[in-house]
């Protein structure tokens, strides 16, 4: 399996994961089950998807028969949380624990609405006066005590990466954001490699739907276009194998998701074959910097890419 080394423990992470956004409570544990029997060892969940005691079910069950992220980030509110999922998942400790969003958001007592998401009772956005400083002396806090082996950022800047490591007494090993041919980030991936930040890039196959985003910016889908398209019969793979063997062949790592087993198996199979470096750079200019994950459309004091 082809892997990426994280600097601080060297521990390998794969290429390849599996991401549990949208993944229904009802088929969370089978499909995670389903997932580590086709050979995937990454999984990417969240304190906000509601589905990780699910989750945990499906991981639970694959150990029997013979593996997130942070809104919350006041020091205490850090641990609680982070000790909670735990739970749900029913693991002792994370190979690897996010900051997902660079946003402090009023705590939400777990007993009172969990999962949290981004809205009061009232439906309103509170923010919370919490810097960065803090949250991530808790992360290195978590480190310590032993509940994650390695701890990164997720949708931040350059800006938050460089001003997490002026204080950071513990390094970002990885940093996730939202990579695919509409949305290249190139600065973005050429700091993290420079600063030696292990990359893994989310929702790969760009937007899909604009009925969900409350827009129609008239763009075709990257799975039906035809550059990728071209590439895809060239090679004889999917639309979806070229979107991520994009990524992963320039060393980033991909998360995505199915509820079909014959595409569970065709997404881990994209490293099986090379794309030319012309592939590559007829890929990358179809960026549009069309971003599918903005929190500014939620709220606009939420503007973290502005």
């Amino acid at each position: 399996m082809a892997t990426v080394v994280l600097k601080r423990t060297g521990q390998k992470m794969p290429l390849v994961g599996f991401g549990l956004w949208k993944v229904t409570k009802a088929t969370c544990a089978e499909t995670v089950y389903s997932a580590i029997k086709a050979g995937y060892r990454l999984f990417d969940g969240a304190g906000d998807y509601g589905n990780e005691k699910e989750a945990g079910k499906g991981v639970q069950r694959a150990i029997k028969e013979g593996l997130l992220w942070n809104t919350f980030h006041k020091r205490e509110h850090v641990h609680a949380l982070t000790k909670l999922q735990l739970e749900l998942w029913g693991i002792e400790y994370f190979d690897l624990f996010l900051v997902h969003f660079p946003i402090a958001l009023q705590y939400v007592e777990p007993s009172h609405r969990y999962p949290p998401e981004w809205w009061g009772d009232d439906g309103k956005v509170y923010l919370q006066n919490t810097p960065m400083h803090e949250t991530w002396g808790a992360m290195e806090e978590i480190v310590d005590a032993g509940f994650a082996k390695n701890i990164g950022l997720s949708n931040s800047s350059g800006s938050i990466i460089l001003d997490v490591l002026r204080y950071a007494r513990i390094e970002p090993a990885v940093l996730q954001v939202e990579i695919h041919p509409y949305l290249t980030q190139d600065n973005l991936i050429d700091l993290a490699k420079t600063l030696g930040i292990a990359l893994t890039a989310y929702s790969s196959f760009g937007p899909q739907s604009y009925v969900e985003l409350g827009v129609d910016k008239g763009v075709t889908s990257l799975l039906s276009h035809d550059v990728v398209a071209a590439t895809a019969q060239a090679h004889k793979k999917t639309a979806a194998q070229v979107l991520l063997r994009w990524s992963t062949q320039r060393g980033i790592a991909v998360v995505p998701k199915s509820n079909s087993q014959a595409r569970l198996v065709e997404n881990l199979d994209c490293n099986s074959f090379d794309i030319s470096e012309e592939e590559i750079k007829k890929l990358s200019s179809l960026n549009i910097n069309l971003r599918l994950n903005d929190p500014r459309d939620i709220d606009p004091r939420l503007a973290i890419f502005a």
